[in-house]
């Protein structure tokens, strides 16, 4: 970081478990990264005093609140990050917007298509000098990068197809409490925008495209849980009463791209042995790729002009210097993890904002992946017709 920099003064809104990573890229980012603005942390802010004040001691928070909009109202803060459930993210980021403040607002950008065109507006409103950003911090996943880079310079050909699945077994438990993440009115929806949001997002990346229309089914295994005792993590344990299950745990839908390519994707928190498996396949005229979110430091790449006797999948270590965001870190071989992409997001929306650009994700690209999520959800109510996102 350059010993000059002015600072970047931050209100963190949320303090679980987004709340812990985004903290420690905060945190993390100026050490690794040669910043032109010096990012400080300087509120963290809770509903509760307590436990906002114990996170706040634990990941490095200068002061603590319980109310976010005193903290949107104060003028020694330049960034308001939002990690609180989805429900809040509207009322939050278009309120720090209009006070003149940059936001990063955690994904899916809202629980609904109108929440996120009235965020994305406020964005538009908000000028040239104060900036939106969604957190869709799997595209700063190194080999996530790399395959982008792979795509967008010829290495596999034209684009045809695209398998993207996100899986992860959770739920499988039927007596697994019911946490926020489970209720419409807090998350939106359940497995489709927790997780599908990130597989739309990440294969729209790597090829390029935008989905323009989908096919879809949504189902719910698990209608009735325990409630929630005490949270910890993405879940908690359970108390002896129950509630309903308000959103979907699969979620299951083909889709159509606006370069000619043809996508399947996948979206659950019912597979079981599948811990975190976010996995992108790219099938091009020349060649493919493959990444896989368990094994995140490696990327699959298979070169179909190479003599057949030498064809086959490689396995590509992104370690080098010369890959994405590699060269602040390790030696060659030494292997990066989950919260590291987080430091990346930190580092490019410090970049963005001090050249005074557009930071990407924009809101703009928030939305359009909301109104994806929309037509899976208007399709699954209409039997699977296919439905129009663009």
């Amino acid at each position: 970081m350059h010993n000059d920099a002015p600072p970047l003064r931050i209100a963190l809104i949320g303090h679980g478990f987004m709340g812990a990573a985004h903290s420690q890229g905060w945190r993390v980012a100026p050490r690794f990264h040669d910043l032109p603005a010096r990012p400080e942390m300087t509120l963290l802010v809770g509903r509760n005093a307590r436990g906002v004040e114990e996170s706040a001691r634990k990941w490095g928070w200068e002061e603590t609140a319980t109310d976010w909009r005193a903290a949107i109202a104060r003028d020694d803060i330049d960034v308001i990050d939002i990690v609180t459930p989805g429900g809040s993210h509207a009322e939050i980021a278009i309120a720090a917007l209009e006070a003149g403040k940059h936001v990063l607002c955690e994904k899916p950008l809202a629980n609904t298509l109108e929440e996120a065109e009235a965020m994305a507006a406020a964005a538009d409103r908000a000028g040239n000098n104060v900036f939106a950003m969604v957190g869709f911090t799997y595209r700063r996943v190194p080999a996530a990068a790399f395959a982008r880079d792979l795509v967008h310079s010829g290495a596999i050909g034209e684009v045809r197809q695209v398998r993207a699945a996100y899986l992860q077994d959770w739920l499988v438990d039927a007596d697994a409490p019911l946490t926020w993440r489970l209720q419409k009115e807090s998350a939106g929806s359940g497995a489709l925008g927790d997780l599908g949001a990130h597989a739309v997002d990440l294969s729209q990346f790597i090829t390029g495209q935008k989905i323009t229309g989908v096919s879809g089914i949504l189902n719910t295994f698990v209608h009735e849980r325990p409630l929630l005792a005490e949270a910890s993590g993405l879940a908690g344990t359970a108390s002896a009463e129950r509630g309903s299950v308000t959103v979907d745990d699969l979620a299951l839908f083909s889709g159509r791209f606006d370069g000619g390519a043809v996508g399947s994707f996948e979206a659950t928190r019912m597979s079981t042995g599948r811990k975190n498996a976010l996995r992108v396949e790219v099938a091009g005229s020349t060649g493919a790729i493959s990444f896989d979110l368990e094994n995140m430091n490696s990327l699959g790449f298979y070169d179909a002009t190479a003599p057949d006797t030498r064809q086959g999948f490689t396995n590509i270590m992104v370690t080098e210097p010369s890959h994405p965001y590699m060269s602040a870190w390790w030696p060659t071989g030494h292997i990066l993890g989950y919260e590291h992409g987080f430091a990346h997001q930190a580092k490019d929306f410090v970049e963005a904002i001090t050249a005074n650009r557009q930071p990407e994700p924009s809101f703009a690209d928030g939305l359009q992946v909301q109104k994806v999520l929309n037509g899976v959800e208007r399709s699954a109510e209409a039997d699977s017709i296919w439905t129009k996102t663009i």
